[in-house]
């Protein structure tokens, strides 16, 4: 064990963040602390690192242990370069090499004893530096800088020209290469892309010392995290497995909560209604008998109302009006700033229902490619054509649609005049702003707030095609869920951009990959995205390895597909998902009036009815061999949908 926690405590004026919470950290181990958007997490990780002052309880490191803390908006300044900054952690094996140089020089002058003491001083300066990995500390700085995102031509950049997010990547960098025994991490995910995010997936899971994370990110808890720690209105509960196993057996915990207090409030109830009853015969021996039962209900030991899952925010997306089929057609798009292309040649097409992604690194045009198609930045050539009937909704990841200036109630006052005082109070209630929040200026909101107030605004737009930028940034885990769900029942049409993977994987029907300034086409989720793109990497490899044996195979790419053969696969995909929805509805029809003609046949009236028994038999048959035939369908359309 290298850390242990016990029972801290800590409140803010008189609301209680932290009570009673314990844990403890083992070596190697890899945690993650969870919970609702001002639950503590950051608190206890501050109290943990002694930057701030516990009210109770305490925390306890084993002997000789160091920990790095980075906590969400670190950074470094600096009149380094990016590349001097992450070598100043590297200073004591300069200092060793300088060492080793210098004895060498005069190992060339020395000889007899001076030589061997030498040449001894030596032997142990490389040991000391060949233990610290010495001869590869060049290599493993590069490994992490080219890992966090920098290009080798950002490394010589000042750090101080950097942006907000480039520095806390930098200060992200510097702490890896630190090798505490300990690293603590406050949302490290937050100015990374996925290409990013996956490296450090890696990293830490290869790390030899212990991680302790909080993060939103549940698919980078999934893949790193074989703990979670939740904090849950001020209380700790420990969870043994990643985020998916922490999250189905939170569920199965909760269900078992409510289902023993309501068990029990249900016998309180008739014990209760039996006392009554026993004190209403008035009778020297019911009465004994009722005072019996209410000593034994005194030393029931009551449990507590268990807490509401989490004060959940409401969302519900309907569009007012259907749109056509064709819901967006984008033709030969290209944008560049300057003399640098973002993109050139892009086309696509959208079709009603369909939810699209739209991923790729930072840097490579995606929310230009949302405000082009929105309207808010003209393209340098090609076309976007909405179809018929469409209405947009856009959810912009700087919330410009928003008006600092405003009130939350102004802001949706002025934006649907039509709603009353009360309509709107209750569309706020919904996002979890009430009482006096609802005067708050909108430029003094937090990021999750704002986020929270465009997510309301796009609800009441009833659009039938929401065009989203990054709409999972700073939500908390249970509004991302929520989010999905809505998005999931929603009947329109949605392309977003998201570097959220796991909510990617719960509501993208397909991706488009921004990459090489092209678009790369996807026909699944992030995992068929991750399983396709390792398929044709590998085919990529046999095909320099053997250019005969590809040029045989004669299969293209997906990266080569045309967009009009990406149009037919598509439509190819539609037809068969059609096919499949069909014959769903046939069967669960014929096996409704099987089981009609099985209500019927045992009738009374109609079992002494021999031609109406005869008739519902030969009926019944015939279902049977429908159901048969289309069960067989139903099997053939999956293997074609999976293909």
């Amino acid at each position: 064990m290298i850390l242990s926690c016990q029972n801290i405590e800590k409140a803010f004026l008189e609301k209680q963040v932290l009570k009673n919470c314990s844990f403890h950290i083992e070596e190697h181990e890899k945690a993650a602390i969870v919970g609702i958007n001002g639950a503590g997490k950051t608190t206890l990780l501050r109290i943990i690192v002694g930057e701030l002052e516990a009210d109770a309880g305490s925390v306890t490191f084993a002997k000789d242990i160091t920990f790095g803390y980075l906590s969400q908006n670190a950074a470094v300044n600096s009149g380094h370069t990016i590349y001097e900054e992450l070598l100043s952690v590297k200073k004591h094996l300069l200092e060793l090499e300088e060492q080793m140089r210098a004895v060498e020089r005069q190992m060339d002058r020395a000889q007899g004893a001076e030589l061997e003491a030498l040449m001894e001083k030596y032997a142990d300066l490389t040991h000391a530096f060949e233990s610290e990995n010495g001869y590869a500390y060049k290599s493993e700085l590069t490994g992490v800088l080219k890992g966090l995102g920098f290009l080798p031509e950002d490394f010589h950049r000042p750090v101080d020209t950097l942006s907000g997010g480039q520095k806390t990547r930098v200060a992200l960098g510097r702490l890896l290469l630190q090798g505490p025994d300990l690293i603590i991490l406050d949302e490290p995910t937050n100015h990374l892309d996925m290409s990013s995010i996956a490296w450090l997936e890696t990293y830490l899971l290869n790390y030899r010392g212990a991680v302790l994370i909080v993060s939103h990110d549940r698919y980078f808890l999934d893949k790193i995290a074989s703990r979670i720690i939740e904090i849950d209105h001020t209380k700790v509960s420990v969870f043994s497995g990643n985020y998916t196993a922490y999250a189905s057996k939170k569920e199965l915990l909760r269900q078992a909560e409510w289902k023993a207090y309501a068990n029990q409030q249900e016998e309180i109830r008739h014990q209760q209604e039996v006392i009554a009853k026993l004190k209403s015969f008035n009778r020297e021996k019911s009465i004994r008998r009722a005072e019996s039962r209410e000593k034994m209900l005194s030393k029931i030991e009551v449990l507590e109302r268990p807490e509401e899952v989490r004060s959940e925010m409401k969302m519900e997306l309907h569009p007012r009006i259907l749109s056509g089929n064709d819901v967006l057609t984008v033709e030969h798009l290209a944008k560049s700033f300057g003399r640098e292309p973002l993109f050139e040649d892009l086309s696509f097409a959208i079709k009603r229902g369909e939810h699209v992604a739209i991923i790729g690194d930072n840097g490579t045009g995606k929310t230009t490619l949302l405000k082009i198609i929105n309207g808010l930045l003209p393209a340098d050539s090609g076309s976007v054509r909405p179809g018929s009937r469409v209405q947009e909704g856009y959810y912009d990841q700087e919330h410009h649609v928003l008006h600092p200036e405003k009130t939350l109630f102004q802001e949706l006052s002025d934006a649907y005049p039509s709603l009353n005082n009360t309509e709107i109070r209750n569309t706020l209630a919904a996002f979890l702003f009430t009482g006096e929040d609802v005067f708050k200026r909108v430029g003094d909101l937090s990021g999750g707030e704002r986020g929270r107030l465009s997510l309301a605004k796009l609800m009441l737009s009833e659009s039938n095609f929401l065009i989203l930028d990054e709409p999972t940034n700073h939500l908390d885990i249970a509004s991302k869920e929520i989010l999905e769900d809505a998005l999931n029942s929603y009947t329109g049409t949605v392309l977003y951009v998201s570097h959220d993977r796991y909510f990617i994987n719960r509501t993208a029907h397909r991706i488009l990959e921004l990459t090489g300034q092209t678009l790369v086409e996807y026909l699944g989720n992030y995992d068929y995205y991750l399983q396709k793109k390792a398929e044709l990497s590998a085919c990529a490899e046999g095909s320099a390895a053997d250019p005969g044996k590809a040029q045989s195979a004669g299969a293209p790419s997906a990266s080569r597909l045309s967009w009009q053969e990406q149009k037919e696969k598509e439509a190819a995909r539609r037809k068969v998902q059609n096919a499949l929805k069909k014959c769903e509805d046939e069967i669960a029809s014929l096996e409704a009036r099987d089981r009609e003609i099985d209500d019927a046949m045992g009738d009374p009236s109609v079992a002494t009815d021999v031609a109406a028994l005869q008739s519902l038999s030969a009926e019944k048959e015939e279902i049977a061999e429908r159901l048969l035939a289309l069960m067989e369908e139903w099997e053939r359309l999956s293997e074609e949908g999976t293909v």
